[in-house]
């Protein structure tokens, strides 16, 4: 089994200090933290990944299982709150790193539009289950350290930089910047219907939040994009008010102030699971290739994001090695089974944590507080279900911008190094999948070193990882 090898601080290598046993624990002060920092980093990434308590409930409760069964908007909301809640206080004090887990975008689409219509919710939830079974036992195998070992320094400095360029667009997007093109285009300007242009309050509430963290950010104001996001917030409730905007002119979340600040939790969806239900009521062979597609984009979103995160955040080595690993992805395949077992989903590494590490967070005590701010949203999901997502998107435009920085790691002189860098950083946004990106890059990154006669220089693990993403693009041409 392949070790990657811990980068991080060690009791016996510290001198002792009269610092508190949170600073200890933590590694606050080796990492050149501070407690006032974590804690803001912390409620950063709340803010910026708030949403996820309105979005994942919306996807999810809409779409009937085989049997015309609906999930419940409500237990659906509690269940996507306590899951995030409990992962990623988990991730905090186990991985110790400032990594925040909720319902994976990814997977949840896979959960909802290719397993739902063809078993009942339960066995979907087992799925799920067993995606996280299957993640934990890569990790206690060597595969997943062995995969994340086997990817060359420029590739993981590419998928860093896509891993920005795909947050901007979903920030672009959800705020509503930009969107489909009509008329065949890809994208245009400013939102849905609006014939290419910026139009709407919504759309001055996030530009001026942009505008106001962007200015704080490069004049060196700690809490820049913290601030950004509650100035746009406090705004959007004027202009919600002001002008009489309806609830859906915001898209995701309302500025509206809640006549009563407290929630009764629903936990009705709770061990709702079905273990083995899948296998024969959709068949062997469709459960089977709707697991492995579960396993396949969960696997490679959270590479990539720890992969960024720990560039970021500056805790990983030269190599891209994230100290206390496999701690980390062990909790990362917890999550996987903690959605399933509440049903709402698999809760893996969410990218927006990069938002509390531009805040200045470094440790896991970062996600401590991120995770203690989603459980006190089970009960308090109408407070914070009043930030708009044009101002959460602040924070993920501007993470973006920050993650490209690293762009000039990437050795551009060398054509057999461009090229798959740039279908890497390209394909992430254009495909609007972390996994699709990572797996171009790297089937690229093989063909052209093979046409460069440097087979060797390949590695056997990326021919199988090249086999693996080829078979995982062509299933639907055969039919799978």
């Amino acid at each position: 089994m392949i070790q990657l090898k811990d980068t991080g601080p060690r009791p016996q290598d510290r001198s002792p200090t009269a610092r508190s046993w949170l600073d200890r624990f933590f590694f606050i002060s080796e990492r050149g933290s501070t407690l006032g920092r974590e804690l803001r980093g912390g409620l950063t990434t709340f803010m910026a990944m708030a949403y996820i308590i309105v979005l994942n409930p919306i996807i999810l409760s809409s779409v009937p299982d085989a049997n015309g069964d609906f999930l419940s908007p409500g237990q659906l909301t509690t269940m996507t709150a306590l899951a995030a809640g409990l992962v990623t206080v988990m991730m905090g004090v186990v991985g110790r790193a400032p990594i925040a887990c909720a319902a994976a975008l990814g997977v949840m689409a896979v959960v909802a539009y290719q397993a739902a219509p063809v078993m009942s919710w339960p066995e979907v939830m087992g799925l799920v289950v067993w995606q996280g079974v299957a993640i934990i036992l890569m990790v206690a195998t060597g595969v997943r350290t062995a995969v994340m070992n086997a990817l060359p320094h420029n590739l993981k400095m590419a998928i860093g930089v896509g891993i920005g360029l795909f947050v901007a667009l979903i920030g672009l997007s959800n705020a509503g910047f930009v969107s489909a093109g009509e008329g065949g285009g890809l994208l245009q300007l400013g939102a849905a219907g609006g014939g290419g242009h910026l139009d709407g309050w919504p759309i001055l509430v996030f530009v001026s939040g942009l505008v106001l963290a962007g200015v704080l950010l490069v004049r060196g104001v700690p809490g820049a994009i913290f601030y950004g996001i509650v100035g746009a917030t406090v705004l959007a409730i004027i202009v919600h008010y002001a002008a009489g905007l309806g609830d859906e002119a915001w898209g995701g979340g309302s500025p509206r102030l809640p006549g009563n600040p407290f929630a009764v939790p629903d936990f009705g969806l709770l061990f709702q699971v079905d273990m083995f239900g899948a296998w024969t009521s959709a068949g062997a062979t469709t459960a089977g290739v709707i697991l492995f597609t579960l396993v396949l984009a969960g696997f490679f979103d959270a590479l990539g994001t720890i992969l960024a995160i720990g560039t970021k955040a500056n805790i990983a080595d030269a190599d891209g090695q994230m100290p206390r690993v496999n701690q980390i992805l062990v909790t990362d395949g917890a999550g996987a089974v903690t959605g399933g077992l509440t049903s709402s989903s698999a809760t893996l590494v969410f990218v927006e944590s990069t938002a509390g590490v531009s805040e200045g967070a470094r440790t896991g005590l970062a996600s401590v507080v991120t995770g203690l701010f989603f459980l006190a949203a089970i009960f308090l999901a109408p407070v914070f279900g009043i930030v708009p997502a044009q101002a959460a998107s602040v924070a993920m435009v501007l993470v973006g911008a920050m993650m490209m920085m690293h762009i000039r790691e990437i050795e551009w002189t060398d054509i057999s190094v461009a090229i798959p860098a740039f279908l890497t950083i390209a394909m992430m946004p254009f495909t609007f999948d972390i996994a699709s990106g990572i797996g171009i890059g790297i089937i690229s990154y093989t063909v052209v070193r093979t046409a460069q006669g440097r087979l060797r220089e390949v590695g056997w693990l990326m021919w199988v990882l090249t086999a693996v993403f080829a078979f995982h693009f062509s299933m639907h041409a055969l039919g799978l």
